[in-house]
């Protein structure tokens, strides 16, 4: 099974293959969850927004009809879960970013080797909590694309499909949100000559990559949930 793709898998699933859908979240946990903590903050609420997503995607995989791809239409499943958590929470001040933060580094989309220096790990760590606590200060749907562009990577097309809106929607909320966070997190990384081949040039000041959350404890079946 680890060599059919994404599409055949998802096709397994609706055929009624209890462990299609398994393998095909496996493939993807780290990437879909590093969005997930991203986009909300903290990994409770991450790991609730994560299940809401895997459930629905579970439950409708029969509407998938390939104009995208499977990643592509999951990505956008797992955000619109994080973005319906985070409009129905009331208004809030700040949460203290988590003490255990560090424990979930190392396994998302721009991981890299632990730093042995213990200085080099503090500001790093510091970094992290820096960038995680100016992107919970912007709009939900400015954070969610800048997630997506300048900490996850996707091309602004892929993830004007995961958003459902248009290019220039994303642009105009990356834009609006790295000019917010350049305020508060000060001079920000140029952006990388990957970007500009793509086409995806946008102003100068991007989101430094923190470090990136390792996936979610334990996991997560969305069939656990499916017959409550």
């Amino acid at each position: 099974m680890t060599d059919a793709s994404d599409a055949e898998l998802l096709r397994r699933h609706v055929d009624g293959d209890a462990d299609a859908f398994g393998e095909l979240f496996r493939r993807h946990r780290d990437r879909l969850w590093a969005v997930a903590l991203r986009t909300m903050g903290n990994p409770d609420d991450a790991a609730d927004a994560l299940q809401d997503g895997l459930i629905s995607a579970f439950r409708r995989a029969e509407s998938f009809r390939g104009d995208a791809q499977v990643t592509t239409w999951l990505h956008r499943i797992v955000v619109n879960a994080c973005l319906d958590r985070l409009r129905s929470q009331k208004v809030r001040a700040a949460d203290a970013l988590p003490d255990d933060l560090d424990q979930y580094a190392g396994r998302g989309s721009l991981s890299t080797a632990s730093v042995a220096d213990p200085a080099a790990e503090a500001e790093a760590d510091e970094s992290r909590r820096m960038v995680l606590a100016a992107l919970e200060t912007l709009p939900h749907d400015q954070r969610a694309a800048l997630v997506l562009v300048d900490m996850e990577g996707y091309p602004v097309a892929d993830v004007a499909e995961m958003l459902d809106c248009a290019v220039g929607t994303v642009k105009s909320r990356c834009a609006r949100g790295r000019a917010k966070l350049a305020g508060l997190l000060g001079v920000l990384r140029e952006p990388e000559a990957g970007d500009r081949a793509h086409g995806n040039q946008a102003p100068a000041a991007r989101v430094p990559s923190s470090e990136p959350p390792r996936g979610p404890p334990g996991d997560a079946d969305p069939r656990a949930d499916d017959h409550a």
